[in-house]
């Protein structure tokens, strides 16, 4: 159990990061460009390596292969995500300049959701040891699910449940107002589309933890590794996603190598009493399933852009 300095500190480490970003770096609203979010991967990717270089100070390498392997399956399941930002953004007509500040306090909502989620889990397998199985059966079948699923298979935010609550909770307008999330009219406070998009972003966000959060557990049962690995994929993923919102197109076969990864974490937890994976094994199946399906995706592509 990690002291409580460590949490602190981290946390403190990361919302200094996120501040500087959006106060001082970001401050104006103007679209991110390509090489502006190339360099802000690069950025957060480096000091996830940083901090992993720490971990295998302080805690040994076992804990940094946790740490690292956890950090690439997060990567890996999150890019999903990425799909759906295009989808609500492009639903709900968000303007290009304002999708940065909607997923800089989404990552805010993420630290929060995602931090309970993870302390929850780890509680969880520590009181009922046969939870592995429940989750390890999930996310087989979530992985042979996606494996199977169509590609037209999109989310539709036309009788959202989510969104209904959210408009008989509290008015909002019918337009967006600059960077606002809300308003206030007629001495009457609105929330604006901006603040419902921004729920609607958490809310997914959330629902995705639901598979890749126990694919982590399946790694490492330490709640720490679990959530910084967690924290430095999603902020990683926030810069990728502006790189890639105008490319997705390329990655068709991704979604199957991200099954793939789904139903191999799902078998290791199913399979832990019987058999036992070492993390860097796990890491090089990992990886390898990613680099397959990314090469196999932009040698279609390729080959369709000949004809």
């Amino acid at each position: 159990m990690e002291p409580m300095s460590f949490w602190v500190g981290f946390n403190v480490f990361i919302l200094a990061l996120l501040v500087l970003d959006l106060v001082v770096l970001n401050k104006s609203d103007k679209e991110v460009s390509f090489k502006q979010s190339l360099l802000w991967v690069a950025f957060w990717s480096v000091i996830a390596l940083m901090f992993n270089a720490w971990v295998y100070t302080v805690k040994g390498p076992e804990k940094a292969f946790e740490f690292l392997t956890g950090y690439v399956i997060e990567w890996s399941l999150s890019v999903d995500n990425l799909f759906v930002f295009i989808v609500i953004f492009s639903y709900f007509k968000v303007p290009k300049q304002y999708e940065y500040r909607v997923l800089f306090w989404g990552i805010l909502g993420a630290l929060i959701l995602r931090g309970a989620f993870i302390v929850a889990g780890v509680a969880i397998f520590q009181m009922f040891t046969w939870m592995i199985y429940v989750f390890g059966g999930i996310l087989l079948f979530t992985g042979v699910k996606m494996f199977f699923s169509g590609d037209d298979d999109d989310p539709s935010f036309d009788d959202n449940l989510l969104v209904r609550v959210c408009r008989k909770i509290f008015p909002i307008t019918e337009d967006y107002h600059g960077k606002h999330f809300m308003v206030k009219q007629a001495g009457r406070w609105f929330a604006t589309p901006l603040l419902l998009v921004l729920i609607v972003v958490d809310f997914t966000d959330l629902i995705f933890a639901v598979d890749s959060i126990p694919a982590v557990l399946a790694i490492s049962k330490d709640s720490f590794i679990v959530y910084t690995s967690n924290v430095f994929a999603i902020l990683g993923l926030r810069s990728l996603y502006f790189a890639l919102s105008g490319m997705m197109n390329l990655f068709k076969y991704l979604k199957y190598g991200l099954a793939v990864i789904l139903s191999f974490v799902g078998i290791k937890m199913l399979g832990s009493e019987f058999f036992h994976i070492p993390t860097v094994y796990a890491l090089l199946v990992v990886l390898g399933v990613l680099a397959i399906s990314i090469l196999l995706s932009l040698n279609a592509s390729n080959k369709e852009s000949v004809k």
